[in-house]
């Protein structure tokens, strides 16, 4: 155990998907995996693991933020030896060429986060992806048949922005879309030398305003799942 996650040594996988919404921790266990098992529920952050294709696999909730998915990421690694971890999350989307239901493979990571000044002082640290995760999440969309983004997105420690317009001096430097925990993954997955990726879907547009259901984000992004399951465990 650790001090988050009441699972036993073994009883996480090597392989870990990590939404930050337990309940869509629990629709893709009961969606996807083969005799899931529930590990954890401190705090209500609900992981489960089973098996996909015949591998075991582990789908864990972080909760929403860098500080809180940080937690989850460092007890995983350090507690459980896991050794590839996904992100499969939703974001917003900053250009109109990338739509509302869009995947977006976040090949590194911006943020506006205090996490990373704390760790390398005044100089900038750049998070990035494994980058044979994110070949083959790309390959697999791809066949699939799923309309995929790859690059840069923003992940913002605020939600809710002072200045609404603030998006667009980070999409006039290519970057996709926000969302508010892979920077985090990717240091320390870095940090501890295990493999990591950000599979997102587009929720909602800063430009269109158009946006998803909270029902429709927890229940309706499949796409995204067999992607990183796919990616992850090279079950392609």
């Amino acid at each position: 155990m650790s001090l988050h996650l009441n699972a036993e040594v073994g009883q996480i996988a090597p392989t870990v998907l990590l939404p930050g919404d337990p309940l869509r921790a629990r629709h893709i266990a009961e969606t996807f995996f083969t005799d899931p098992v529930q590990h954890n529920d401190v705090r209500g952050m609900l992981g489960f693991t089973g098996t996909y294709k015949g591998q075991p696999v582990s789908v864990q909730g972080t909760g929403m933020g860098m500080a809180s998915a940080g937690i989850y990421i460092h007890e995983l690694i350090n507690g459980y030896g896991c050794q590839t971890l996904v992100r499969v999350g939703t974001c917003g989307s900053y250009h109109e060429n990338v739509h509302v239901r869009d995947l977006i493979l976040a090949q590194a990571a911006c943020t506006d986060s205090n996490i990373n000044n704390i760790r390398f002082g005044a100089k900038n640290y750049a998070p990035i992806a494994d980058f044979g995760l994110l070949m083959r999440a790309y390959q697999v969309a791809q066949a699939r048949g799923l309309r995929a983004h790859v690059g840069n997105i923003m992940s913002s420690d605020t939600f809710y922005q002072d200045d609404p317009t603030e998006y667009k001096l980070w999409a006039s430097f290519g970057v996709l879309g926000v969302e508010m925990e892979a920077a985090q993954l990717y240091t320390l997955a870095a940090k501890f030398g295990v493999r990591a990726l950000t599979v997102l879907t587009v929720s909602d547009h800063l430009i269109t305003r158009e946006e998803t259901t909270a029902e429709e984000r927890q229940l309706t992004f499949n796409g995204m799942i067999e992607v990183a399951l796919d990616a992850a465990l090279g079950t392609a």
